[in-house]
């Protein structure tokens, strides 16, 4: 298909440089098989769900992963800034990095990056070598010292790699590190936030527990993909980013349960939706998974494992625009987006979200 068939208009002041507090008043989009749009608010999506549905969520932790610093070179500390967002540690080596590096043209084989704090005047320091590029021209980095002072070093200055929208418009805030995070976050390796599930709270929580509603969690660790745009013409012509990601044997039990049951499987953000997917058979079980994926959905694609797909509102052309028109049509996303503009919705990463069902189970309990 052509790119540009999931091209549409998106006013600048639609796009949310903030989250909204608190997090489960954000507006939720319900998108119903029939094409109808309903309104609604997160913290409505007990009532939305059926006591049996199954919720899977994506437990990925943001690592802090982006770093702002200086150059030297030739042993003189020159005053150009540099940005850097770790992307990918090489071979799991955690002071092996690729990262997307600003200016990275005037960046060069030998130099040395000193990253630091902004605020704190004893904060630490990390320094690393510029030890190439690759084809796409991210820069290798190799940092000194041991994994664990990386890494304490890496909490205190770093900063959550927010997309660039956010961070062009308005900079870096220290409740970033909060809110670009979501409450269940546990196993460290992503450089963006599943973003669908910033809009969960604990309280929340115990009201979908309340209205009998399970969930279960994987992981998936977002990576460089999500900053990366469709540059081909035609869908046939883009390739994923692998990911690496987790279902363990009792999360893909719990699955299989459920739908035994006559429960509905909710995916909580594309990242989940494209693990479960990636992990289900032809005969739509999904089994333990672990390792890379690089699934790529568009229309025309047969979803085997979920029933229905929670996310936020997409950029104009991208893969997860792409994924969503796969699940509920090019032409019904197209209206909905339009709704949404029109009615105010806030889109992207601290944006609104949608309920979006597949076949006929829009039914509500």
């Amino acid at each position: 298909m052509r790119v540009d068939l999931f091209d549409f208009e998106l006013p600048d002041d639609r796009i949310a440089l903030e989250p909204a507090n608190p997090r489960d008043s954000a507006r939720l989009l319900e998108v119903r098989h029939s094409g109808d749009l309903v309104d609604h608010v997160v913290g409505d999506l007990p009532r939305l769900l059926r006591p049996g549905d199954l919720l899977v969520l994506n437990q990925t932790r943001v690592i802090p992963a982006q770093l702002s610093g200086k150059r030297l070179r030739d042993g003189v500390y020159e005053p150009l800034a540099i940005s850097a967002t770790l992307v990918e540690a090489l071979d799991g080596d955690q002071l092996h990095w690729l990262a997307m590096v600003k200016p990275g043209k005037r960046v060069k084989v030998l130099d040395r990056l000193i990253f630091q704090g902004t605020k704190a005047v004893d904060a630490p320091e990390l320094t690393a070598n510029v030890e190439g590029k690759d084809k796409a021209g991210l820069v290798k980095l190799h940092f000194d010292g041991n994994a664990e002072a990386f890494a304490n070093a890496l909490n205190t200055i770093g900063m959550p790699p927010l997309p660039p929208y956010i961070a062009g418009k308005r900079g870096y805030r220290e409740e970033d590190r909060d809110n670009y995070q979501t409450v269940y976050a546990k196993t460290e390796g992503s450089v963006a936030a599943p973003t669908a599930g910033l809009h969960f709270t604990d309280a929340l929580f115990e009201a979908l527990d309340a209205r009998g509603i399970d969930r279960a969690f994987v992981t998936l660790h977002v990576g460089m993909g999500t900053f990366l745009p469709v540059k081909a013409d035609t869908t046939e012509g883009h390739r994923m980013h692998a990911e690496w990601g987790e279902i363990t044997p009792g999360v893909a039990n719990k699955v299989a349960q459920t739908k035994a049951n006559g429960g509905r499987v909710i995916a909580v953000g594309t990242t989940s939706l494209r693990i479960l997917e990636a992990a289900a058979g032809d005969d739509g079980i999904v089994q333990p998974f672990q390792g890379e994926t690089d699934i790529f959905i568009t229309p025309g694609y047969r979803f085997k494992a979920i029933d229905a797909l929670m996310t936020n509102f997409h950029l104009p052309k991208s893969t997860l625009f792409m994924l969503v028109s796969a699940l509920c049509g090019l032409e019904c996303m197209k209206a909905a987006y339009a709704h949404a503009i029109a009615t105010g919705y806030r889109f992207y990463s601290y944006g609104d979200g949608s309920l979006l069902w597949r076949a006929d189970l829009s039914q509500t309990g």
